[in-house]
């Protein structure tokens, strides 16, 4: 069977956080869908949902109504263990926190989610090697994040994050703790994984950033208002 064009396909979905007798609703009945290969941003004022739509869409939370389906999956539909084992293998994360295991150096923060997927500890090494090549930090693979700049630290997490070849890369204000240069760097790399295929959904307050990818949905209220360049050619596609 051929891979569908979507490759997620959210409908109608509804998120409340309920704080005793208080009831917010953080996204309301919210439709997206993305295609494979598309780099799409996120954009709009504090609390206007858009966080909670890369948790609730990703499957790192709970939804009230609605359905998300990734890669053929309905992702709230399945067990807590399966959801973790289908973002495991489909998903990776860029966080504007880095998160990355101080303890760890860069390669081994890297290799980290190979290994926890099975691959073997040597194939594993030399895929976390090639990948922090490609973010120009192979000098620095011996280093911990301690000895690194947050522009390096954030290069580790998003080699991190695209070493297993995921179907999805999820980055929640990847340049937000990032000086201009190095932020410029930061989406330059993203744009260009972009342009090797993978999808892309980022979540920026940054005009700038949200005007460099190829869509950007706009959020209010957890309603998207707006969504640019929804039928434009998905930048990863390979299309000229």
């Amino acid at each position: 069977m051929s891979e569908s064009e979507n490759i997620l396909e959210a409908r109608s979905v509804t998120k409340i956080y309920r704080t005793g007798t208080i009831e917010v609703e953080a996204l309301a009945g919210v439709d997206l869908t993305v295609k494979r290969g598309e780099m799409v941003a996120i954009m709009g004022p504090s609390g206007s949902g858009k966080t909670t739509l890369l948790n609730c869409f990703s499957g790192l939370d709970d939804i009230d109504d609605g359905s998300v389906i990734v890669e053929g999956e309905e992702i709230h539909k399945l067990s807590d263990a399966r959801r973790t084992a289908h973002r495991a293998k489909k998903m990776g994360f860029i966080f504007q926190a880095f998160n990355l295991i101080p303890v760890f150096t860069a390669l081994e923060n890297v290799e980290l989610p190979l290994l926890l997927s099975g691959v073997g500890a040597k194939e594993a090494r030399k895929r976390a090697g090639e990948m922090l090549e490609k973010v120009n930090l192979a000098k620095r693979s011996g280093h911990r994040p301690t000895e690194l700049s947050g522009g390096e630290q954030q290069r580790v997490t998003i080699a991190r994050a695209l070493v297993s070849r995921p179907a999805i890369v999820w980055a929640d204000e990847p340049t937000g703790n990032l000086d201009t240069s190095t932020a410029t760097t930061v989406m330059r790399l993203l744009r260009q994984f972009n342009s090797e295929g993978e999808t892309i959904i980022l979540v920026t307050h940054d005009p700038a950033i949200g005007e460099s990818a190829g869509r950007l949905v706009r959020m209010k209220d957890g309603q998207v208002i707006s969504d640019d360049a929804a039928d434009a050619v998905p930048v990863g596609s390979g299309a000229v």
